[in-house]
């Protein structure tokens, strides 16, 4: 019975831990990054053939936290493509604010490069 408990308790104890590891996750921006915008955008930020870069680019030094959590969140298809030359529009992200954020931050941080 005192093995059973110390399985138990051991189990508990692992998946408390693991869901602490997964709120940290998904805060970290590289991470989302890494997971939802990488194949369209590059693994370094530097653009693909599906999108356009990050890293030194002026749309994402100019604008605001705000309009660029916009665009993750809603896309830009059709008209509001706002880089024509690319064959695929961008697609709405659902993202919690704390993704959110950590992801604008990240990509902010690639403008800066």
């Amino acid at each position: 019975m005192k093995r059973l408990s110390s399985i138990f308790l051991g189990a508990i104890l692992s998946i408390t831990v693991m869901g602490f590891a997964g709120n940290a996750l998904a805060t970290d921006g590289a991470s989302i990054y890494k997971a939802k915008c990488s194949a369209c955008h590059g693994a370094d930020g530097k653009g693909a053939a599906m999108g356009p870069a990050f890293q030194g680019s002026d749309f994402i030094k100019a604008t605001s936290n705000e309009a660029i959590a916009e665009v993750i969140a809603k896309g830009r298809n059709g008209a509001d493509k706002k880089f024509k030359n690319f064959m695929l529009g961008m697609p709405a992200q659902k993202l919690n604010g704390d993704e959110m954020k950590a992801l604008v931050s990240y990509l902010k941080s690639l403008g800066d490069k």
